[in-house]
């Protein structure tokens, strides 16, 4: 552990008692003594606070007009950056010219310039790669933390500090004033659940985590119960549900390509892949990434091959337990024609073929304020 470089919170977690375990580079709390079950429920029935400051944070500030700003960033991804209105944010993918995604990432319209937040093992290379296209309009953020609250009770906890968020719709950002030092929030998160990230300057991170925490609604989680709560929420996962060799729309992220991207539209291709890409949104992938559901308690783990009628067919990217839900829950990739909901699979578990049904996504509604 001594070569992992320490959140700027690393003594609060170890203070807490968490279990700190290596993470794309970073010591992390993977759970508290509460355990990674109770962690799980707290954040569906309370709120959790999350330590996400491993992630990357980046500024784009146009050195020209911020149309063209918007349009370089715009070349990176197949997403609508255009129609991203002043205080909104909306998810993305960098993608390869093989049609590969290279990360997922949110980003926000935030007037004078975007701000961007990436997957932590993707930072170093998401960056350079911005700075290949955008030069020096890249601008990473290194003097603030990241913080998740999430949770149904989030919104009260955090109304206490900041009144105005309450106001806030998902996927909504705003700059506030604190008396932790300005924060940068979004009502957003991975958990499926209503919440905000907060970015919050380096000097104040403490004292807003020890605020928070001081709050009857709110406990620390860790990485454990973050993977649970995202699998329950159908969420992908970089480098295990998708990757560079896999498509947005294999992924079931097409959702996340709008309309003007695509073929007929006002902005139709011009992203790195959009060959691969917009031919399988006409003539649908070869394999496509499904919910399983496996019989029985025993969940199925990351490699677990599937099979049909005795043929392996897929994989397995994400499995565990659910604990909201009380069974084991799964994702993984199927032949298009095996994607079906209701469609009976195999999965092959310690050399023994056991049940597993192919089922919608996600495997819980999400509580997202809209």
């Amino acid at each position: 552990m001594s070569d992992l470089l320490k959140l700027g919170l690393d003594d609060l977690h170890v203070a807490l008692g968490g279990r700190m375990v290596p993470f794309a580079g970073y010591a992390m709390p993977v759970q508290y003594p509460v355990g990674v079950m109770k962690e799980h429920l707290q954040t569906r029935q309370a709120a959790g606070l999350f330590d996400v400051s491993h992630m990357g944070q980046v500024i784009l500030q146009p050195s020209g007009s911020m149309e063209a700003l918007v349009a370089g960033f715009a070349a990176l991804m197949p997403v609508d950056v255009a129609g991203v209105k002043e205080g909104r944010q909306r998810y993305g993918l960098f993608t390869n010219d093989a049609g590969g995604i290279m990360d997922d990432l949110m980003f926000a319209n935030r007037g004078d310039h975007l701000f961007v937040v990436v997957n932590a093992a993707c930072k170093a290379a998401d960056i350079a790669h911005m700075t290949a296209h955008l030069g020096a309009q890249v601008r990473p953020v290194t003097d603030r933390a990241l913080l998740a609250l999430q949770g149904p009770q989030a919104e009260a906890a955090f109304a206490r500090i900041v009144p105005q968020v309450a106001a806030m719709r998902f996927m909504d950002v705003a700059v506030l004033d604190s008396a932790f030092g300005e924060l940068w929030v979004s009502r957003s998160g991975y958990t499926g659940e209503d919440g905000f990230e907060i970015s919050v300057p380096d000097a104040g991170a403490r004292g807003l985590a020890d605020a928070l925490l001081a709050m009857p609604e709110v406990a620390p989680i860790g990485l454990g119960a973050r993977d649970s709560l995202r699998l329950e929420a159908g969420l992908c996962l970089y480098g295990h549900d998708i990757d560079t060799e896999t498509s947005p729309v294999e992924a079931g992220l097409g959702w996340a390509i709008q309309k003007t991207r695509r073929k007929g539209g006002a902005q139709e291709g011009g992203f790195p892949g959009a060959a691969r890409i917009l031919a399988e949104f006409d003539n649908g992938p070869a394999r496509l990434r499904v919910g399983l559901r496996p019989d029985g308690r025993a969940p199925m783990r990351e490699g677990t091959v599937l099979f049909h009628d005795g043929v392996a067919v897929g994989h397995v990217t994400s499995g565990g337990f659910g604990p909201s839900l009380d069974a084991p829950v799964a994702m993984g990739y199927v032949p298009a024609n095996l994607s079906a909901p209701g469609t009976a699979l195999t999965g092959e578990v310690r050399g023994k073929h056991m049940p597993v049904t192919v089922t919608d996504l996600p495997f819980r509604p999400s509580n997202f304020k809209r």
